[in-house]
């Protein structure tokens, strides 16, 4: 099986890790803050942050030749759940409007802190292009 790394170019250019792994037919998605493209975290919150982490995932599965619908995991580490649970129907909201209602297998997990200081979220998944 080939294995190609997948690093877009309108993303931070990563040092030490890879923003995707295409495995034959399976994307390996990293994980994935809220970090634009000049390597500061958005401001505005949680919700602002999900929006700019899932576009960051969503941008590394087209760049592997993806597309929304081709998630099968998600997991989305959380420095306050209770943050992210107060926000559930914006961060719905937003999911659907950039990945439409179909959702793949997911994990919400706490953590006390991520990579960046002010990361409040990191996304990471797994995808399985289909034959179109």
């Amino acid at each position: 099986m080939s294995k190609r790394t997948v690093n877009p170019e309108t993303l931070p250019a990563p040092s030490g890790y890879a923003h995707g792994i295409l495995a034959g037919n399976a994307v390996y998605l990293g994980g994935q803050t809220a970090l634009d493209r000049d390597m500061h975290i958005v401001p505005g919150g949680i919700v602002e942050q999900f929006r700019q982490a899932f576009s960051n995932v969503l941008t590394t599965l087209a760049e592997a030749g993806g597309q929304p619908e081709d998630l099968v995991s998600v997991t989305i580490y959380l420095t306050d759940v209770d943050d992210y649970i107060a926000n559930r129907r914006e961060i719905g909201r937003i999911w659907r409007e950039m990945a439409g209602s179909e959702y793949p297998a997911m994990a919400g997990i706490g953590v006390t802190r991520l990579w960046q200081k002010e990361a409040m979220i990191e996304i990471q998944g797994v995808a399985v292009i289909q034959d179109r």
